[in-house]
């Protein structure tokens, strides 16, 4: 049988993270489908079709798929699934919110966040905030798994050529409508997928300081603004620049984090990063234990001259 990839997307673009969940498909071998359900998303279905190692793209275009209403993903992927032995979606807030009632509409256990591939009926995942691994097997017929993202490099979104079908399938609970949201705008790069990623603490004091010391770096750098969940709390930043067990998980190329101890919760956010570079005028600070280079210095002192040398 084969396997299922929802994909994540905004109706106009593909985002990543469903790279990342092919690739973790393609890992567990066979046929992977690729399943677009939004409003006036062609376009996704076709960039989809170009990612390697998908064979088929199923189109399913509706209002009420528009805005990833979870009770309606859930009854239409629910609905398809006969056909999939694994079903799978990354393990973001989309992913999380729909696949559990997928599980649970079709009566079978759910796994999430894993971050390898051991076979097709057994995973790893963290456990304990990232110190600890789990290996988990299933025995059931049909697996519903969500994917960490950061713990698969994404696969190549060209050179596939999969057929795309379109799903005259439309499911609606009638439980729940879109009402309005609300988006944080930036031109900066989206937290998740950001190559650089600069992150303060709560040593920062204060939100003006993230202006000051934090965001002149992250734009010399092209990098994402992130947060520790103290910064958070206290009010500095928005909660959607949180990176951590309960925030963002990030796997950047580069991560900058100043003034930021590295509590746990923290750390299991971002140390899958390739490179961490730690500033911070305590030497025995957990952090420590993670970066690849780390600066024991004052952060109001060190950022300034570090941004006038980028």
């Amino acid at each position: 049988m084969a396997i299922l990839v929802y994909a994540e997307h905004d109706n106009a673009s593909l985002k990543k993270a469903t790279l990342n969940t092919i690739a973790a498909a393609q890992q567990i071998g066979g046929d992977i489908h690729v399943l677009v359900a939004g409003s006036g998303n062609q376009a996704v279905a076709d960039e989809a079709a170009k990612a390697a190692g998908v064979s088929k793209v199923l189109l399913a275009d509706n209002a009420a798929y528009e805005h990833q209403l979870a009770g309606n993903i859930a009854l239409l992927v629910a609905d398809i699934a006969a056909d999939y032995s694994h079903i799978l979606a990354p393990a973001t807030t989309t992913g999380k919110n729909f696949l559990p009632r997928v599980a649970a509409l079709l009566d079978v256990s759910m796994l999430s966040e894993i971050s390898a591939v051991v076979d097709a009926q057994t995973f790893e995942r963290p456990i304990y905030a990232g110190n600890a691994t789990a290996t988990v097997k299933t025995t059931e017929d049909k697996v519903v798994l969500t994917v960490r993202t950061t713990a698969f490099d994404p696969v190549a979104n060209e050179g596939g050529s999969a057929s795309v079908e379109t799903l005259d399938n439309v499911q609606e609970t009638g439980k729940a409508s879109f009402v309005n949201e609300e988006m944080a705008k930036s031109d900066r790069p989206e937290l998740t997928s950001a190559s650089i990623v600069v992150s303060g603490g709560r040593a920062l004091a204060n939100g003006e300081n993230f202006t000051k010391y934090i965001e002149p770096l992250a734009d010399k750098l092209g990098a994402a603004v992130g947060a520790s969940r103290a910064a958070v709390d206290a009010g500095y930043v928005p909660n959607d620049m949180q990176v951590g067990q309960t925030g963002k998980i990030v796997a950047p190329d580069l991560y900058i984090a100043a003034g930021i101890s590295g509590a746990i919760q923290h750390l299991a956010g971002m140390k899958d990063s390739k490179v961490i570079v730690a500033i911070n005028n305590d030497p025995e600070a957990p952090i420590a234990s993670v970066a690849d280079y780390f600066l024991e210095a004052d952060l109001f002192v060190a950022l300034p001259e570090l941004t006038s040398k980028v």
